[in-house]
């Protein structure tokens, strides 16, 4: 019996993971490798960060998602070179050999070379900083009841960078959270000058969509007392103040930053396979120069007719390259043709509190109650497990009925 060919799959992400699901009890064996033991559901993100979502909510262990799988194994740990020469990569916890190589790391924070606010700066790109967020957030509170004047500015400040959906979405939730829950947990503050700042370089919230959602998307900030500053970089940040472009400068203790990611290139494929700081792929995915290595999701560049200067990183993408990728491996067995991949864009969207939410589709764009429902019910659909979805579906109604929840923990390591 002719021994099956080896694919490792290194990132467990939208793309890795619908790869992987597509392949399981197939004719492969796969090796999934992830630093995490969970795929995560980045998207709801924010709600962990502001304490509306448990992380265990949108968080699912690869070990439950595979366990009746006789074809994929996983292993935690940290993919460090790749050696194609010899068909292996090296890892943290030893070297393994493939037939084929799927990369599928996806993107990280990116603070344009800026170590001062890397250093200092919240970012969300894992469970993990989701839930750091949240103990700063919620540790700024706590502090501002004992804190001295001149200290309590830096505290009450809640600073933003990047006003795409995640800073947007962070932005509607903690104006919320200052409206409707603060007054509440804390009645001997006063939470008038707490003050939620968006800043974004461009001219507009939402740049990447419709002209309707920027409109729209500014319009709901703004209503929920959200302060906007658009064409208006953050050049620096200490932990205390950030300064801005304009010479300006804000006392802040919480600053996220949400402005731009880049991609968590593996050290081992030449330059010339890279394009901003992507590896660059052919219609099938094949990373350019190579024989069997490929690249899925965020850490993508494909050129297309329709996408030129390569696909947006969003996670249906990641989603169908995955999809595809996974069938031309099946194809490859069976002497089947490959089929290239094209994206087909089903739309974007995105959330800014409750009752207000931007969707763009090819056919229609719309915004508003209507929008918000949209927005909730797709979100919740694409969760993996009944279990979570019905979590998430209580925590919601509950939110929506009482605006409020029971999540506001604290939980913070010891050093």
């Amino acid at each position: 019996m002719e021994q099956r060919k080896k694919i490792i799959l290194v990132g467990g992400g939208f793309a890795g993971l619908h790869l992987a699901q597509q392949l399981n009890n197939r004719s492969f064996d796969v090796l999934l490798i992830d630093k995490q033991n969970h795929h995560q559901f980045q998207p709801l993100y924010y709600q962990v960060a502001s304490a509306r979502l448990e992380p265990s909510n949108i968080s699912f262990p690869f070990r439950k998602i595979f366990q009746k799988s006789d074809n994929i194994q996983i292993r935690l740990a940290e993919v460090t070179k790749i050696v194609a020469a010899n068909n292996k990569v090296e890892t943290t916890i030893g070297e393994f050999d493939y037939d084929y190589l799927v990369i599928a790391t996806g993107c990280k924070t990116n603070f344009f070379g800026n170590e001062q606010i890397s250093k200092h700066a919240l970012s969300m790109k894992t469970t993990e900083e989701a839930i750091e967020i949240r103990n700063n957030i919620l540790l700024s509170f706590e502090k501002i009841i004992s804190a001295k004047d001149g200290e309590k500015d830096a505290l009450l400040n809640i600073v933003l960078v990047g006003a795409g959906p995640t800073g947007v979405e962070l932005a509607g939730a903690f104006s919320e959270m200052k409206s409707h829950i603060l007054p509440r947990d804390y009645p001997h503050i006063d939470f008038s000058k707490l003050k939620v700042i968006l800043l974004d370089g461009s001219k507009n919230t939402l740049n990447s969509m419709s002209e309707e959602s920027k409109k729209a998307s500014r319009k709901y900030l703004e209503e929920l007392g959200v302060i906007i500053r658009t064409e208006t970089v953050v050049t620096n940040y200490d932990g205390k103040t950030a300064t801005l472009n304009t010479g300006e400068t804000i006392q802040t203790s919480n600053l996220i930053w949400a402005a731009g990611v880049t991609g968590n290139v593996i050290e081992g494929l030449p330059p010339e396979n890279m394009v901003r700081n992507r590896y660059k792929v052919d219609r099938y995915n094949k990373i350019t120069g190579t024989q069997n290595i490929y690249a899925i999701g965020d850490i993508a560049y494909m050129e297309t007719p329709l996408y030129p200067n390569g696909h947006p990183q969003l996670a249906n993408v990641a989603i169908n390259q995955g999809k595809n990728l996974a069938s031309n491996f099946l194809n490859l067995l069976k002497g089947k043709a490959q089929k290239e991949y094209e994206y087909k864009d089903l739309g974007s969207m995105a959330t800014i509190g409750k009752y207000r939410a931007v969707v763009d589709l090819p056919f229609i764009k719309f915004q508003g109650f209507f929008a918000w429902y949209v927005w909730m019910f797709l979100h919740l659909m694409l969760i993996l497990s009944v279990r979570n979805k019905l979590s998430i579906f209580f925590n919601w109604a509950w939110s929506y009925l009482t605006k409020d929840s029971s999540l506001r923990l604290i939980l913070k390591q010891k050093k």
